[in-house]
């Protein structure tokens, strides 16, 4: 009977084991659009995201292997509480603690974009990891290199059998595997959705706040991912390096100075802003864009109001934008367990 009984014990803690994994994969529902958004950019199907896929996406975004000397992962840039962003850096510090030029764009609603970088340099998601793999400043590696390292090393080359049908690790695959995490990292969880989907209402603060934004931002922060994916120069001047922004792609010079419009989501987690970080704070931002805007050939017309620079804006007004922004932030997306490197 003793043996007996630890054999129903092990048949019974195995069910389990299997049920809880059932569960899990019976919990993966993929890429789902929200309802208020417009569809997504990204050709999903041409890369269907499956659980496997955007596991290994996720163990590849925290890989240091991606690295020259495996120190260096895309998480260590991009950190979720940061909405996947390098906080507390005004330019990213990368592998020996090299610095780079440009503060670290978030990772968010990615699958709406057709364009990544600052400058927008790159048009497809599936090639945009190559920037930073190869970048001297960032990881300074080669992608052969990387794809060596990975065959090299378990469980690679099962997940990638598990993801794609064979153990083959390719450029191809690999890119398609950090998609499959990135398009998922959908941030619609703040209290502006909540009031979009008719589950809450604003504060009068913050619809002051909404009707301001509305006629003084939404131009370029075009709800509800909060930017119309423009390049625009805003006025900032050049910085220490003379950063020339989209024009480093286009070599157009009326693309001098211009950078992407970033979204205004999770604005209390992504500090310092602009493109450099330069600015520590939000109140800093509204600043510049109230009285230290300044000219040049390719200032955006709307921040030039017949001779008069910027966007008028009392202190009154900036407090009530500020409150709307509030409503901007996601805190269910910063600390999202899928998205963590925890949770593999």
């Amino acid at each position: 009977m003793h043996r007996i009984h630890w054999i129903i014990v092990i048949v019974f803690g195995l069910f389990l084991i299997a049920c809880s994994r059932a569960s899990e994969i019976a919990a993966f529902t993929g890429f789902s659009k929200p309802p208020h958004f417009p569809a997504a950019a990204y050709r999903l199907e041409n890369n269907l995201i499956t659980q496997e896929g955007f596991e290994l996406g996720r163990k590849l975004f925290y890989e240091p292997r991606l690295s020259r000397n495996n120190t260096v992962s895309c998480g260590f840039c991009h950190l979720q509480a940061s909405a996947f962003t390098h906080h507390g850096h005004d330019v990213s510090h990368g592998i020996d603690d090299r610095l780079g030029s440009r503060n670290s764009p978030p990772i968010m609603n990615l699958a709406w974009n057709t364009t990544f970088m600052w400058d927008g340099g790159v048009f497809d998601l599936d090639l945009q990891p190559v920037v930073p793999i190869t970048n001297p400043v960032e990881m300074d590696e080669t992608v052969e290199n990387v794809l060596i390292k990975l065959r090299n090393t378990a469980p690679y080359p099962e997940m990638f059998r598990k993801a794609f049908g064979t153990t083959e690790i390719t450029t191809a695959r690999m890119m398609k595997a950090l998609s499959q995490f990135m398009v998922m990292l959908v941030t619609d969880q703040s209290k502006y959705d909540s009031v979009t989907r008719g589950q809450a209402t604003f504060t009068e603060q913050e619809q002051r706040g909404y009707t301001l934004y509305s006629q003084k931002c939404s131009s370029c922060h075009r709800e509800p991912l909060f930017t119309d994916q423009s390049f625009r120069n805003n006025g900032i001047g050049a910085g220490p390096n003379n950063d020339q922004g989209r024009y480093d792609a286009t070599l157009r010079p009326e693309d001098r100075y211009k950078f992407k419009v970033p979204s205004l989501r999770n604005l209390a987690y992504t500090a310092p802003y602009m493109h450099d970080g330069r600015l520590y704070t939000l109140s800093g931002v509204l600043k510049h864009y109230k009285e230290e805007v300044q000219p040049s050939a390719t200032l955006d017309p709307l921040l030039n109001n017949n001779g008069r620079l910027g966007i008028p804006l009392t202190e009154a007004e900036q407090e009530l934008l500020l409150a709307f922004l509030n409503t901007l932030n996601d805190r269910i997306f910063v600390t999202d367990k899928r998205f963590s490197e925890e949770a593999q």
